[in-house]
């Protein structure tokens, strides 16, 4: 188990860096209950770790550092990435308006015709020719950083980056939250991730919580994820 009260964390964000940034808040006087021993960017790798399995890939190195049991955390996207939860240093799983993948489902298939009537982060979506997407920034403002202040909304847009098609589309190699327990956190005014497909997935989970928030918390809501995980750490389940 973790040491009593103290929560080490490794964090998989969501697709394209700075969209799942949570540096702002990541002072010890903002995090005092937890440490982020790892934090990985799914896709940042244009080499051979850059679809889901590299990005697995590249956790379990992390995992393989720090050589002690983790909670991971998965936001997003990175909720696939959480494949890499057979690790043995995983201790448990939290999924943060995550994908919770069964075997031969992907991302793009868990999304597609769910839960419409929202707005549609696809509109701002641009193809590149390699095979990659990244968003318009005033959709990124609509969607991503609904709850967010203008000074993060601006210091989070010029973050962002292309993320690759590839990786929504795999099905995950192992389905670590049938071994481990997890936690999942439901963002209900989430504009990216419908809140209805997020309690669809959280229905998979150990336990569920739910917060009224936009997709991004770590900037705008901080010590929600760090009471989460500081609480996480020392749950018997």
């Amino acid at each position: 188990m973790l040491a009593r009260g103290v929560a080490d964390s490794v964090v998989v964000n969501q697709a394209s860096p700075g969209q799942g940034d949570g540096t702002r808040a990541e002072s010890p006087s903002e995090w005092p209950s937890t440490r982020v021993q790892g934090r990985v960017w799914p896709g940042e790798d244009p080499g051979p770790l850059g679809d889901l399995h590299g990005d697995a890939a590249r956790v379990c190195g992390v995992l393989d550092d720090i050589g002690e049991p983790v909670i991971l955390v998965g936001h997003s996207y990175g909720g696939a990435v959480t494949e890499a939860g057979d690790h043995p240093m995983v201790d448990r799983l939290v999924y943060i308006a995550a994908f919770v993948l069964d075997a031969g489902e992907s991302c793009m298939s868990t999304a597609i015709g769910a839960c419409m009537g929202r707005p549609n982060l696809a509109e701002g979506s641009v193809t590149g020719p390699d095979e990659t997407i990244t968003l318009d920034p005033m959709i990124a403002a609509a969607c991503l950083y609904n709850d967010c202040d203008d000074t993060t909304v601006g210091w989070a847009a010029l973050r962002l980056g292309p993320h690759p098609l590839a990786n929504l589309q795999q099905e995950p190699m192992a389905v670590a939250w049938r071994t481990r327990p997890s936690t999942y956190v439901v963002y209900a005014d989430d504009l990216v991730v419908h809140p209805e497909l997020q309690r669809a997935q959280a229905r998979r989970c150990t336990s569920t919580v739910e917060w009224p928030t936009g997709h991004l918390p770590f900037p705008s809501r901080p010590a929600l994820v760090v009471n989460l995980l500081g609480e996480r750490a020392t749950a018997n389940e």
